[in-house]
């Protein structure tokens, strides 16, 4: 899924269901070219330990924990959650494409 080609609310649903909250917490993560990434994490990693081993990482939001309920088929079920979601990713991918720093969206949506 990318920002700059006007992503779906299904594409992002697709992309939460691929994954099982129960097993990993998880990054949801937008590249330099505006792709959008979710990656697992190995249970001990810290949030900054994944930014300094990201080089293309553009803006991220806080780790989903694994077995809070925010990623799964469940979670991607919920419209209203992943419209906030796609919102959040379309507002923050405005303010940061042209900008070097990396950008930490401090909320879950």
């Amino acid at each position: 899924m990318n920002l700059n080609n006007q992503p779906s609310i299904d594409e992002l649903a697709r992309m939460f269901a691929a994954h099982k909250d129960s097993l990993d917490s998880h990054i949801l993560w937008i590249s330099k070219t505006g792709q959008v990434h979710m990656d697992c994490l190995s249970p001990f990693t810290q949030e900054d330990e994944f930014d300094k081993h990201q080089q293309d990482l553009c803006a991220r939001l806080k780790m989903y924990r694994r077995g809070q309920g925010y990623v799964g088929k469940k979670a991607a079920a919920d419209k209203d959650f992943m419209g906030r979601v796609l919102q959040t990713l379309t507002q923050a991918w405005q303010s940061v494409q042209h900008s070097s720093e990396v950008r930490v969206i401090d909320r879950l949506c």
